[in-house]
């Protein structure tokens, strides 16, 4: 795991097309420009500007050159809240192997000893429950629901948080 490259925008892009169905009943809709090389490529510039400035830590998990999940704590916060929110997901090819439990540790080891971060919050909608392991495995606390958060395909759904 590491933080994206520019170079990285094609295998990021060949892994959403590669994941799409799987992924499709977790995230919000995406217009058809999101599966591409070149869509990938400003969306990494854009986030690699937030790194720069400290307000995001983009990263791709690579078994080779192959992307096979995406993690991004983002929305940092400094000052009295010193807190960030996660997000993530992991190729259905390597799903349920460990993989996004091993990462979100070391994000969140990252997140409390270099950038000294007091909060990592993340969400799950209500029936992910392997998205809920993975969290309460690494020691998020479920600290209540929040009714309609997010649009996820196409609908405004609740939301466990984190």
């Amino acid at each position: 795991m590491r933080v994206l490259r520019p170079s990285d925008a094609p295998a990021l892009a060949a892994a959403y097309v590669r994941n799409r169905a799987y992924l499709d009943p977790w995230e919000p809709v995406r217009p058809e420009e999101y599966y591409t090389k070149a869509w990938q490529a400003a969306d990494i510039a854009r986030r690699l500007v937030a790194h720069e400035a400290g307000a995001e830590h983009p990263f791709g998990l690579f078994a080779g050159e192959t992307v096979v999940g995406r993690f991004n704590l983002a929305g940092i916060v400094r000052g009295p809240f010193q807190s960030g929110g996660l997000g993530y997901w992991i190729d259905s090819m390597y799903a349920g192997r460990g993989l996004a439990s091993a990462a979100v540790q070391a994000i969140l080891e990252t997140a409390r000893t270099e950038l000294r971060l007091h909060r990592i919050e993340a969400s799950t909608l209500l029936h992910n429950a392997g998205s809920q392991r993975v969290l309460l495995k690494a020691g998020f606390e479920q600290i209540g629901m929040a009714p309609q958060y997010l649009q996820i395909g196409g609908t405004w759904q609740d939301h466990n948080l984190y």
